[in-house]
């Protein structure tokens, strides 16, 4: 016969929560935040740091050819992002992004990746950074940094391609297994 499993307290000797919980509730708390910010349905495995990084973009006012929170055009929030999260250095134009990342289905998009659009046969005029639930964080003339739809009749109508930034992929990745091994 073996022998009981010690399970973790859930209240310190005093009642009081243990760090484990306290981290756990931050979490959530935070998780909710985002959610609600970016109007998302979220999971709680999510990538944080990305979460966090768009929320504090949100109303950047859109300016042409800059990439602060001053004022930043698509681009240029774009490879923020990156920067500020993964460390990534992308190029600087949506086009040159686009030729630069693996390119896949609609379907199979994940957080993280990169969404192109143009009208018609034109060249790419516009990326933003897919979230989750067909939204995407992006920044646009009439609005600045936002969150949108892919179904609202304009992005559904110019979407061209998904992207996936091989190294914020698998930066991502290596975040999802610490947090299970965790």
């Amino acid at each position: 016969m073996s022998e009981p499993r010690a399970t973790p307290p859930t209240k310190t000797t005093t009642g009081e929560p243990t760090a484990a919980e306290l981290i756990a509730s931050r979490d959530s708390l935070t998780y909710h935040y985002y959610a609600q910010t970016l109007g998302l349905h979220l999971a709680f495995n999510e990538n944080k740091d990305l979460l966090r990084t768009v929320t504090d973009w949100i109303g950047a006012p859109y300016s042409y050819g800059n990439n602060s929170r001053k004022g930043t055009d698509c681009s240029g929030f774009v490879t923020r992002v990156f920067r500020e999260v993964y460390g990534i250095t992308l190029q600087r134009s949506s086009r040159s992004m686009f030729t630069t990342t693996k390119h896949i289905a609609k379907a199979e998009m994940q957080t993280g990746d990169l969404v192109f659009f143009r009208r018609g046969r034109g060249p790419i005029y516009h990326v933003g950074i897919y979230l989750k639930d067909g939204k995407f964080a992006h920044s646009a003339c009439n609005g600045g940094v936002m969150v949108s739809s892919l179904n609202q009749p304009y992005y559904h109508r110019n979407f061209y391609a998904a992207g996936r930034v091989r190294a914020a992929a698998a930066a991502d990745a290596d975040d999802e297994t610490v947090a299970i091994a965790e």
